[in-house]
């Protein structure tokens, strides 16, 4: 395995970038190389064990990035999504026995009756990764709403076997958060084929699903690679991005307590603090719209280790968070004149940060140490 991540590494070397820029950071400079563009919103990214991506597309399309930058066509068999405002194909993550099973998991805003919800689907990629066979959903946000905003969706796999999918307020339904009778601005964690995962809280009155309460919209989520402990970025309304590590029972506050008020610039809920209500590790004020999040365990920036990255898509820059234990103790901001909007954030096998810009020309970029 190390040999092919070797060579992996020496082939995405080589590729020809389409651009290629430099900028500063504590750890030295870094260089910023095109792997391939031309993905229309793409919104998640997942390693495959030859070292090739599979990139999601919020209109509906799943794509394979090949170490050449190569684009596939579109894959066929994902499920029907709803591609307006902030809805469409969403986050992608594989199973962690993928090399054995070959199953994948999607999260997607999915078309319903009077409305749509966040929906995940498990799936298998056939051998030529051509297609998706035998798809189906395993989990559904209920109620239904009629709206086109908030959905959130990050999905990540914990040491147990088990899978978190976050999911939004909805926008309309903020007040919902509070209610854990439903599924609106909730941590969930199923089984991989559906169902309640074992460990969640059953808390009288709890949906069987729900992990944690009061979240807005979670676009970001990694699991500490010390810890396991999982890490959310989440969105904010104007001031109140927040990072949170979601534990079992708990509530996060939204739209109860924020440090953030409402676009319109009016106060939301009591205050930033309430008895029996989560305060954030970490947060934004102004708000740079977090999205995805990867913690750093590669060899290639070695004072960066454990770091939080977290893709912002309002800010148009990659936050480093330094961390210690279950605290942030410092941000440093990069990559602020690269101009995109970055949706998501990974480490490759070969250690360096790989990077979506969520754009209608949008791109796979890969962050490297100049050499």
């Amino acid at each position: 395995m190390r040999s092919a991540f070797v060579a992996l590494a020496l082939a995405l070397a080589v590729t020809p970038a389409a651009a290629q820029q430099r900028y500063p950071s504590s750890a030295g400079e870094l260089v910023v190389e095109t792997v391939t563009s031309g993905l229309e919103n793409p919104w998640g990214l997942a390693f495959l064990p030859d070292g090739r991506m599979l990139v999601t597309e919020r209109p509906g399309r799943l794509r394979l990035v090949g170490s050449d930058g190569k684009l596939s066509p579109p894959i066929s068999g994902v499920p029907n999504v709803v591609a307006r405002g902030q809805g469409g194909l969403l986050d992608v993550v594989l199973d962690p026995n993928f090399a054995q099973n070959r199953y994948l998991y999607l999260s997607f805003a999915e078309p319903r009756a009077n409305g749509n919800g966040t929906s995940v689907a498990r799936a298998r990629l056939n051998a030529n990764g051509t297609a998706l066979e035998g798809l189906t959903v395993i989990f559904r946000q209920m109620p239904t709403i009629a709206s086109n905003m908030h959905f959130g969706s990050r999905l990540v796999f914990d040491r147990a076997g088990a899978l978190f999918v976050t999911v939004g307020d909805r926008y309309s339904q903020r007040d919902q958060a509070q209610n854990p009778e439903n599924h609106i601005g909730k941590v969930l964690r199923i089984k991989p084929e559906g169902g309640a995962a074992e460990g969640n809280p059953k808390k009288p009155g709890w949906q069987p699903e729900i992990w944690s309460i009061g979240h807005r919209n979670v676009q970001g989520a990694a699991l500490h690679p010390q810890t396991g402990q999982l890490w959310t970025a989440e969105h904010g309304a104007r001031g109140g991005d927040e990072i949170n590590t979601p534990k079992a029972g708990l509530n996060y506050g939204w739209p109860v307590i924020t440090y953030g008020i409402d676009y319109s610039g009016v106060k939301i809920g009591d205050g930033t603090s309430k008895p029996g209500m989560e305060q954030p590790l970490f947060y934004w004020d102004p708000s740079i719209a977090p999205s995805g999040a990867a913690f750093y365990t590669g060899d290639r920036w070695p004072a960066w280790k454990n770091s939080l990255f977290v893709g912002a898509l309002a800010g148009q820059l990659l936050s480093r968070l330094s961390t210690d234990g279950e605290k942030v103790t410092g941000e440093e901001r990069l990559l602020s004149n690269l101009g995109e909007r970055i949706r998501d954030v990974r480490q490759g096998p070969d250690g360096y940060l790989y990077l979506l810009s969520d754009d209608s020309n949008g791109k796979v970029l890969r962050v490297r140490p100049a050499r």
